[in-house]
């Protein structure tokens, strides 16, 4: 085939792809800028709010950000609840808490401020207060049946994107297996994006969120219900993340690359809102549960390996995000190796580990993990259909 012909059978590929179906309802106005935080008060009182719930954890409260959503709020004349008593991968206990703080007084609008775990905890402290019953009661998608309360979420990391998203990730306590609890009620009206608020991350929390930023933008590049809406967004992700995670490392008071990590993160997040995550996740979800792994150095370990078990089937797609960042032509049928290679390079280079060895993980127990990697609900979405022996195999690779 000539060049020519090449290029006119790209182009009809690219046609016959943008005739996917798709239904894009955007739920979340987005206020992006440095020094947006200082508008809280004023968003909140667009939207009624008298006496605010301000969800948040002690870190926050440590680094100034609370006191300073506090006086905004204040200066509205809004009245304001405050729990910050959030933990990282925030179990059904952390949301009974707040919900016992929150039942106390007259609450019209939640404010989530911090990472995942803080908006996470705010949108099930919203399903609880409004719709009652337990965090179990809402595993799934739809399950709420009243109306919630409106949420402002303000992240202060950039990886989760959860303001993007109308899912609540709540753990079990004691098995520490994570729930996804969706409603289209839960989305958050209002995302506050303000980059300053990253500046105080330490590196460490920059590196893992950043990585678990990246894996959203790749997985839900080639997801099975991925559209032409939701790889907009996971392709802006992926070249505003690829480009600035290594600025933020070495230069972490870059408030443009912080910025660019704050709205790739966001992007990534509206991407899984549209088109969910793959088999990465499910591999990573039970590392975190018995190895007390942290989110992002599970995903960054097993992604490379998903990209290649993937290749078989979307090669070309993530040959044109190799291309996005010039590591080979679009549509190089090399394009998914250099890849996965180039993002192992970018975890290395952060300083996270690569490989399940050097985390200790226990590969005795590969077949409990693989069991459990199989009955999470994000391999479904995966391009590629995983069983209990591929994810087995995706592990012993990574070892």
């Amino acid at each position: 085939m000539d060049s020519k012909s090449s290029t006119k059978a790209n182009t009809d590929q690219e046609e016959q792809t943008s005739l996917s179906a798709f239904d894009y309802a955007p739920r979340t106005r987005i206020v992006f800028g440095g020094g947006t935080l200082d508008r809280l008060g004023e968003l909140a009182a667009e939207l009624g709010a008298k006496h605010v719930f301000l969800v948040t954890d002690k870190g926050l409260a440590a680094a100034g950000h609370e006191a300073r959503a506090v006086t905004a709020l204040e200066k509205a004349g809004i009245q304001i609840t405050i729990f910050d008593d959030v933990h990282a991968n925030p179990t059904t206990e952390d949301v009974d808490r707040g919900l016992q703080v929150a039942r106390n007084h007259p609450i019209d609008l939640i404010v989530g401020l911090g990472g995942g775990s803080s908006m996470d905890c705010a949108k099930g402290i919203n399903f609880l207060l409004t719709n009652g019953g337990k965090m179990e009661d809402y595993w799934g998608v739809g399950k709420a049946t009243q109306p919630m309360l409106p949420l402002i979420a303000v992240p202060t990391t950039a990886g989760t994107g959860s303001e993007a998203q109308s899912f609540a990730v709540i753990a079990h306590p004691e098995t520490h297996m994570k729930m996804a609890c969706g409603d289209k009620k839960a989305a958050c009206r209002i995302a506050i994006l303000d980059p300053e608020l990253t500046l105080t991350m330490p590196r460490s929390v920059t590196q893992v969120t950043g990585i678990d930023a990246l894996s959203h933008a790749l997985e839900t590049f080639v997801t099975k219900p991925r559209n032409e809406i939701s790889q907009l967004f996971s392709r802006r992700a992926w070249t505003l993340l690829a480009n600035s995670f290594p600025k933020v490392l070495d230069t972490p008071d870059d408030l443009i690359a912080r910025g660019n990590m704050q709205l790739g993160a966001h992007f990534a997040g509206a991407a899984i809102e549209n088109s969910m995550l793959g088999a990465t996740h499910a591999l990573a979800n039970p590392l975190s549960a018995h190895f007390n792994l942290t989110h992002g150095v599970a995903v960054g370990i097993m992604l490379p390996h998903v990209i290649r078990f993937n290749s078989e089937l979307v090669g070309d797609h993530y040959s044109l995000l190799a291309s996005d960042l010039g590591l080979c032509a679009p549509h190089d049928p090399a394009g998914a190796g250099l890849l996965a290679e180039h993002l192992q390079s970018l975890i290395a280079q952060a300083g996270a580990p690569t490989s399940l060895s050097e985390c200790e993980v226990d590969l005795s127990l590969v077949e409990q993990l693989a069991e459990e990697a199989s009955r999470q609900w994000t391999g479904n979405f995966n391009p590629r259909p995983v069983d209990q022996s591929s994810l087995r195999e995706l592990y012993e690779c990574a070892y």
